[in-house]
């Protein structure tokens, strides 16, 4: 219940600043709030790329790390 309270404190005052700086920037209500949830509306294809490759990155070393501790408790088995 904790975690939940403190991402809400996060979250709140967070979407309220980037509503606000939308607004600021000229954009109306809709178009803000559709930019707050929905960040992959506003990126540039060069950073998409760059979160594609950080996404898969981030695969290859979840698997790399399952293989290995796999392999570990494969070879304390057999002491």
């Amino acid at each position: 219940m904790k975690f939940f309270g403190i991402t809400l404190l996060l979250l709140i005052p967070l979407v309220v600043l980037s509503l606000g700086m939308d607004i600021l920037l000229g954009f109306d209500l809709d178009n803000s709030i559709k930019h707050a949830f929905n960040p992959f509306l506003v990126k540039d294809p060069a950073e998409l790329i760059l979160f594609i490759i950080l996404v898969v990155l981030l695969l290859f070393s979840f698997i790399y790390r399952k293989k290995k501790k796999k392999k570990k408790n494969k070879g304390k088995g057999q002491q």
